[in-house]
């Protein structure tokens, strides 16, 4: 006898131990159906999950269990992004190994994560800090090196000279050191590269294709790729104010309309023309310094006060040899974009103005808005960046802004000029144009050198006499060593008394280890494809498998990883193509991105933060208030916010599942808000959550002793009744498989809600049943019970149980749809008189237009609107509108 009350505590470890002991969850490999491939972002494991994962992995899961029962093979797994920063400041501030900081921590999340009751491919697992897969990724270096997607070049870094390690921009704060508080200092240091540039294009041009991607995310990777179409120029150099006589300075512009608005060219600090300046002028050189400090990021740069410095060097203008230009080094400008050097037109860029209106170097505006008066178009504090006509531009006036750039380019095409440094030996020097058309790319090749432990080594040894060695594919893995300290500034590798002294692969003498590590983006750039087959111990892949398997066909993850995982996981697939590991270009399909979850928060007096656990919230006649439990001391209900440990209004998720059990968690992430945007955390309507899940055993108990009684066989025919209740459960079931689909979760739960409502109904009433009607409530109860599988699938798997259906819910097909079922027997019709709406008419669907125009004239709103003139005639649009003429 089923217990009154539903024991989630009691049922939903037993059913994990079911599904994890038949192993019904496993993907083949050799499966022959066809393929469906849901995987969401694998975690980094910190030690627990916290609520945010619990929605994650929950959206993910009723998409894999709804296609397993589609029919599709199903693959869904899970596995670990386990290298990274904290593990070594584990290391550092407790004293614990990061190997062993990591394991303990996946073993703990890894049991939190069974206990929501993921529908994953354990079999499948694997972590990034394993050598038997971080192995392969040094393999796919090696092949990239010799492919010419992998260098090593000089790059600008953020050196922190305390920790003595590269530090990402996200780690320089106001330009210092995030852990250590040290000044950062800009270095150059041999850097190892990824080439993504040599895919900008495609990269670009297949954003097309990805029409299973959120709009957004598509716009932020355009707009990091950063395609941009203009004119490079060589403006010539006052021979009488350069440091050596250099003759030209290069610019890259997209704006070469507004030539007749320069007022300032600023060159980077890093310039070689800021340098040999630097050498003649002290002062120069200790504001190049000063630039240096500030990091390489680009968003510090942004928000840094603009400033400059004139190096006394004047560029000519390119139209007019007397119109000469004043060159800065300006802490704005990076050498890695364009060609190190801008010419600034304040009138229509806020940085140039923002920088002319500080120097005192005025501005001429040269597009004048459509209706403004070009005599009286004045720029202040902000400057016009919108369309117009030229203005103030010689030649150009009156034109549009792309009849001016055209204009300039044919001018400056077809102006000759000598190129500088002429090779000896060559008589007299070659000539080239003053301009010339150019498409650049914001996108800058891929750093991946870090210098850190934890993390994948770089499969290469420095050689005195051979230079850069790859190490042998067969020598492969290089592993990590485990005796390692962190008692010193830097990276443990440089440390290590042994690891990293070798002998030459080629010519045996005596060389060093690569003691950089790879950017765990790395890492991340290609799990989804090791997931295909993850035993295949002599290669990444298994060619026929991940050509079989990929791509994934619906990833979920959140939107901060929109730009660069997803970038780098696009590059990486296209270079795994090039040397062989796959044979696709794309390896997302379908792309999701999930909101937050999001609390208020609660302070105490003195302004501390209190977590929601230990506040109790009331609503009274002032509204809602709250106490703190312990004490009964008022605290302040702030804001609603993102979860986080500093504001302490986070939810242990261990916690809810203990209280109400994973299928309520679960059905609340769900159920409050659209996927794509943040659920508000709210105990009360958890609570109304676990008030649904014991509604649902009730209805199918009692359902359940119904259809004990009910007809082995269809019926022949259905009352009014019965019909009404299998429309309600096919209505349920169409809408439901479609909502999933579309991930549409919120408005399943809500159909969901709505067929239950209606089976309540049935059983509600008083009396035996028809033997038709018990029938459709057997039906009803097993097309909801498998509705509610892919949400709340420990339930559903107690309540098949207790209908006493075969095998488990997990296991079985999704119900077919009645079609015919779908079909209203009704239709509801606008009624309009003399071309104004007065108000609606239903009918039969198979009403004729005399029973239609009868019902429509019956209307009293139609009588109304008539005032009793004659009708001359009644117009029927069928299955859409009436419209009366008086």
């Amino acid at each position: 006898m089923p217990s009154e009350r539903y024991n989630a505590r009691e049922s939903e470890p037993r059913w994990q131990r079911q599904w994890e002991q038949r192993a019904i969850f496993a993907a083949g490999n050799d499966d022959p159906r066809p393929k469906y491939y849901v995987l969401e972002m694998f975690p980094y494991p910190s030690g627990r999950i916290h609520i945010g994962h619990v929605r994650n992995y929950t959206l993910g899961d009723v998409l894999a269990r709804f296609m397993r029962a589609r029919g599709f093979n199903v693959l869904h797994p899970m596995g670990w992004d386990a290298f990274g920063l904290p593990a070594e400041n584990a290391a550092i501030e407790r004293q614990v190994a990061p190997k062993a900081w990591t394991y303990d921590n996946i073993a703990a999340m890894k049991k939190q994560l069974r206990s929501i009751g993921l529908s994953l491919d354990w079999s499948r697992e694997f972590a990034t800090c394993d050598p038997a897969y971080y192995k392969h990724q040094q393999k796919m270096f090696n092949d990239f090196l010799r492919a010419g997607l992998a260098e090593r070049e000089k790059r600008k870094v953020n050196w922190d000279p305390v920790d003595m390690t590269v530090l990402a921009n996200e780690q320089v704060i106001d330009g210092r050191g995030w852990r250590s508080g040290a000044v950062v200092e800009q270095r150059e240091m041999n850097q190892w590269v990824l080439k993504i540039t040599k895919y900008s294009q495609e990269l670009l041009d297949a954003l097309d294709t990805l029409d299973r991607w959120p709009d957004k995310v598509r716009l932020m990777q355009q707009n990091w790729i950063g395609r941009s179409e203009g004119l490079l120029i060589r403006f010539a150099l006052d021979p009488a104010t350069t440091p050596t006589g250099e003759s030209e300075l290069k610019i890259f512009t997209t704006r070469h309309d507004t030539l007749f608005g320069a007022k300032f060219m600023a060159i980077s600090a890093d310039h070689p023309l800021a340098q040999s300046a630097a050498a003649r002028d002290a002062k120069l050189a200790q504001f190049i310094a000063e630039t240096k400090r500030i990091g390489t990021a680009q968003e510090i740069i942004d928000t840094a006060e603009k400033q400059g410095f004139d190096t006394g060097i004047r560029a000519i203008h390119p139209f007019d040899p007397n119109w000469k230009l004043p060159v800065y080094v300006a802490n704005f400008v990076l050498m890695e974009y364009g060609t190190g050097a801008i010419f600034g037109c304040p009138a229509h860029d806020q940085r140039d103005l923002d920088f002319v209106n500080k120097y005192g170097l005025g501005n001429t505006p040269v597009v004048c808005p459509e209706g403004q008066d070009p005599k009286t178009f004045v720029i202040t504090d902000t400057a016009y960046d919108g369309d117009g006509r030229m203005i103030n531009s010689r030649f150009l006036d009156g034109m549009t802004i792309e009849e001016a750039k055209e204009e300039v380019a044919k001018r400056l095409e077809n102006e000759p000029r000598p190129l500088p440094n002429p090779p000896p030996h060559t008589g007299e020097g070659r000539v080239g144009a003053v301009g010339e058309r150019q498409v650049n790319f914001r996108l800058r090749d891929w750093g991946i050198s870090r210098q850190r432990y934890w993390g994948c080594p770089i499969p290469v040894i420095h050689c005195p006499k051979c230079d850069v060695v790859p190490v042998p594919d067969e020598d492969l893995p290089v592993t990590l060593p485990e005796d390692v300290t962190f008692d010193k500034p830097g990276n443990a590798l440089d440390h290590h008394p042994t690891w990293k002294h070798v002998n030459c692969p080629q010519c045996g003498g005596n060389a060093v280890r690569e003691t950089d590590t790879m950017d765990t983006f790395v890492d991340s750039s290609w799990y989804f494809a090791r997931f295909t087959d993850p035993w295949n111990e002599k290669a990444p892949t298994t060619l026929t498998v991940v050509d079989r398997l990929m791509p994934v066909d619906q990833y979920i993850g959140g939107v901060e990883h929109a730009i660069l995982h997803l970038l780098y996981s696009r590059f990486f697939t296209r270079a795994m193509k090039a040397t062989g590991h796959i044979g696709m270009k794309e390896p997302f399909a379908g792309m999701f991105t999930q909101g937050m979850v999001v609390h208020e928060t609660y302070q105490r007096a003195d302004g501390s933060y209190v977590t929601p656990a230990e506040v109790k919230v009331e609503t009274g006649v002032s509204g809602r208030h709250a106490t703190l439990i312990a004490t009964g001391e008022e605290v302040v209900i702030g804001g609603i916010e993102k979860m986080s440990k500093s504001k302490r209004n986070t939810v242990d998720p261990d916690d809810i599942i203990a209280t109400y059990g994973a299928d309520v968690a679960r059905w609340f992430m769900l159920s409050d808000s659209p996927p794509d945007r943040d659920v508000i955390w709210s105990d009360e309507r958890v609570q109304g959550a676990a008030r649904f899940v014991q509604r649902v055993w009730r209805l199918i108990n009692e359902s359940a002793g119904i259809g004990a009684g009910a007809p082995k066989s269809r019926p022949a025919a259905f009352g009014r009744e019965a019909l009404a209740l299998r429309k309600a459960a096919h209505g349920a079931l169409d809408k439901v498989s479609t909502g999933i689909e579309k991930l549409h979760f919120n408005v399943c739960l809500a159909y969901i809600r709505e067929f239950s409502n209606a089976l309540g109904e049935i059983l509600a009433r008083e009396g035996q049943p028809s033997p038709d009607l018990a029938w459709a409530v057997r039906e009803a109860a097993i097309i909801l019970v498998q509705l509610l599988a892919p949400m709340m699938p420990h339930l559903a798997e107690e309540c098949w149980a207790v209908l006493g259906q075969p095998g488990l819910v997990s296991e079985a097909s999704w119900p077919q749809i009645e079609r015919d079922l779908l079909v209203e027997d009704t239709v509801t019709l606008v009624v309009q008189v003399n071309g104004k709406k007065r108000g609606e008419v239903t009918v039969a669907r198979t009403a004729q237009n005399a029973e239609i125009e009868a019902a429509a004239l019956g209307l009293d709103a139609v009588k109304l609107a008539l005032a009793g003139k004659p009708v001359r005639k009644v117009i029927v649009v069928p299955m859409r509108i009436v419209n009366v003429v008086g």
